[in-house]
């Protein structure tokens, strides 16, 4: 018997709640919607997926703040934070996830490793942001990080659903 797959228990979850998402991608270059859309029937829940991979894109299509930016970088909690809440509400859905980080080989810094992703859900008026260094190649990192925002969204349904929150591993 076949085990499902991530996203086809993220698609079985979004359906069963009556939910939508919409998926602010950075880093991860549309892998995300790409994974979400390989479920058939995903035009029932995934609304919009963006890669905002410039800041000016992340500024002009989901409002991020530019002082944000400017004051924190795009690899960042409140960058994250906006780019979940933007796509959230440019697209009009119940869910909204935002994904900003640095997939090397380059671009990394002593505050900011390559392998530094950040990542938040946005739901009614309430987010969760994470951070993680994920290692490997770019292909291994943008690999880690569209599982572990396909787990967070996975997770929060089903503690939507229990009613309780799930243990998580510490980042």
């Amino acid at each position: 018997m076949r085990e499902n797959s991530l996203e086809e228990e993220v698609a079985s979850l979004l359906l069963s709640v009556k939910k939508t998402i919409a998926v602010a991608e950075s880093c991860t270059g549309g892998l995300i919607c790409h994974r979400l859309t390989n479920v058939s029937g995903s035009s029932d829940y995934l609304e919009m997926g963006v890669v905002t991979y410039s800041n000016q894109s992340k500024i002009k299509l989901l409002g991020v703040p530019k002082e944000i930016i400017q004051e924190h970088g795009a690899v960042s909690a409140p960058c994250v934070w906006a780019m979940a809440m933007g796509v959230k509400q440019l697209a009009g859905t119940d869910l909204g996830l935002g994904v900003s980080g640095i997939a090397g080989p380059t671009g990394g810094s002593v505050d900011k490793p390559v392998g530094t992703v950040h990542m938040a859900l946005a739901w009614d008026e309430e987010v969760t942001c994470w951070k993680f260094v994920f290692q490997g190649s770019r292909r291994e990192i943008k690999d880690q990080a569209s599982q572990e925002g396909l787990m967070r969204i996975r997770d929060h349904l089903v503690e939507r659903l229990s009613g309780q929150p799930r243990i998580q591993s510490a980042t």
